[in-house]
């Protein structure tokens, strides 16, 4: 696989190609599934092959990130395919209605099949240890908390967090989820032991019910069991979970 340069301070700085001509996550979509895709960069700090790219249609154009298969180390408790977990959280994000993950779908790509993810334009001083400063953050944290505990993220570092240049909080970097052993790590502890609010235990319990259309494409049926099972075991303990001091990521950043 050739190795593009990686994204430059003059590259991530300039608004014309960092940001998306599009607003509309729905239409991004759509660019990102049909347009033609094109290599920008190589990702700096990426233990897999990752892609900054652009993807364009019908006179639209949106940035993305690219993770081929064909790029991805082999790992001893992980098949190949990791980029269908990147697919399977954006899912799951949208099963429970969460929106906190950006969209992610399946493309052949210059390198060959993997996952696109739309690029979000991100303040990327920021994290969740500075994030979680504020309240007003608090929410979307707390919904990615309870989607990690439900996909079982075992790589949750604090700059998987980003806040949006518009405000929203999204994370990234979800080819580490859903084994079917439990194996959470996590920055996210700050709520340890306080209840999950009812507006997110309705999205569990929904899960509880089956409801898992959206992730099977992308799982094996022992994952997809587990899923289910984690989240009744939410539903049964409805508090946010509690660091036993063996759960954190490394990085932490």
């Amino acid at each position: 696989m050739g190795i593009n340069p990686s994204v430059s301070d003059d590259t991530t700085g300039d608004s014309d190609q960092s940001s998306n001509q599009l607003v509309d996550f729905d239409e991004a979509i759509e660019v990102l599934r049909e347009g033609d895709i094109e290599l920008l960069a190589r990702m700096p700090y990426s233990s897999n092959a990752t892609f900054l790219v652009r993807a364009d249609a019908k006179e639209k154009s949106v940035k993305g990130i690219y993770k081929p298969v064909e790029g991805e180390r082999p790992l001893w408790d992980f098949p190949p395919g990791l980029y269908k977990r990147e697919i399977a959280a954006y899912e799951l994000s949208q099963q429970l209605g969460w929106n906190v993950v950006p969209p992610t779908v399946e493309r052949v790509g210059p390198h060959g099949i993997g996952s696109v993810q739309l690029f979000i334009d991100a303040d990327f001083e920021q994290h969740h240890f500075t994030l979680v400063k504020d309240p007003r953050n608090h929410l979307s944290l707390q919904k990615l908390c309870v989607l990690d505990l439900l996909a079982n993220n075992t790589d949750r570092k604090a700059g998987h967090c980003l806040l949006s240049r518009s405000g929203l909080i999204f994370g990234i970097d979800h080819g580490l989820c859903f084994s079917s052993e439990f194996k959470l790590r996590t920055v996210i502890w700050d709520f340890a032991n306080q209840p999950i609010n009812e507006a997110l235990m309705h999205g569990v319990g929904q899960v509880c019910e089956g409801s898992v259309n959206r992730v099977i494409d992308w799982l094996e049926e022992p994952e997809i069991e587990a899923l289910i099972s984690r989240s009744q075991w939410v539903r049964e303990h409805p508090f946010f979970p509690e660091d036993d001091g063996y759960r954190w990521p490394w990085p932490l950043i």
